[in-house]
């Protein structure tokens, strides 16, 4: 059974599905438009006729579904209040474990939405961890082992959190300055007081001279070796190897007090699905 759900202080957006399937006779027999969205969609998640669709009509009008994790859909799962898409898998075994909304509060009188979030874990990893440890367990004892995340969390497998940005007014030095505040956070957490120099080789990555307009795609990947990979719009743009870096990157999304509890309990449950399955 699987279901679906970076550093600012956000509100709780709802629980994010995926589509088991594309149909899209079904999408017209409901509104003419709505059907050119979804073709839009399925071919380019960014098409200007989805986003319209999306603002003047709502996202009831996309077909929102469900997905295990055996179907190994090929399709997109969309996050549902903002339409953006995300694929199913990246690169060569990373399966997407659950999609969030990032919102941020403006002086407590207007929530934005910042950037939609998916988390990808490399399969044979997860697997390979489970090993024997866990590969007798059940899905729902190994979703709430506390050990078990412990060890998704200090492990060297491979996982990526991809961010899509859907605020239009966002720059870099903003994602820069939020990150120094939340991963800076995580670092004393774990780590103790002396990480600024840890913390300013992660975020000297993101430089002025990047350009973030909406649409634009950042992933943080956990490389072999606890090596942190940031890329921006697929261009590699330097990576920090650390292992304590890692564990407090992956802390914001998986952690005990993450970013977005329902995109969390989405994931725990599907990489709890994953380890155990045969």
């Amino acid at each position: 059974m699987v279901s679906f759900r970076f550093p600012f202080s956000f509100s709780q957006p709802p629980r994010a599905t995926s589509p088991s399937g594309f149909s899209i006779s079904a999408v017209a027999v409901t509104v003419t438009v709505a059907a050119g969205a979804a073709i839009a969609a399925s071919r380019n998640p960014r098409h200007p006729v989805l986003e319209w669709v999306l603002s003047s009509q709502g996202s009831s009008l996309l077909p929102w579904g469900s997905i295990t994790l055996a179907d190994a859909s090929p399709e997109p799962v969309f996050e549902p209040k903002t339409g953006f898409s995300f694929p199913s898998s990246i690169g060569d075994s990373r399966r997407l474990l659950g999609v969030g909304l990032r919102k941020k509060s403006l002086l407590g009188l207007k929530n934005i939405d910042v950037y939609a979030f998916g988390v990808y874990a490399d399969c044979d990893d997860v697997k390979k961890l489970a090993g024997e440890k866990y590969a007798n367990l059940p899905a729902s004892e190994v979703r709430g082992n506390k050990a078990f995340m412990d060890d998704l969390m200090e492990a060297d497998i491979k996982m990526t959190i991809r961010l899509q940005i859907v605020y239009g007014k966002l720059n870099i030095r903003s994602v820069r300055n939020a990150f120094q505040e939340s991963v800076g956070n995580r670092l004393k957490k774990f780590g103790g007081l002396d990480n600024n120099d840890l913390l300013q080789s992660f975020t000297s990555l993101f430089k002025d001279e990047y350009k973030i307009p909406r649409y634009s795609i950042i992933d943080l990947t956990r490389e072999p070796g606890h090596v942190l990979s940031v890329a921006i719009e697929g261009n590699h743009v330097g990576s920090v190897k650390s292992k304590l870096l890692c564990r407090s990157i992956l802390d914001l999304y998986i952690g005990e007090d993450p970013f977005d509890k329902n995109a969390r309990e989405d994931i725990l449950d599907n990489v709890a699905s994953l380890a155990v399955d045969k």
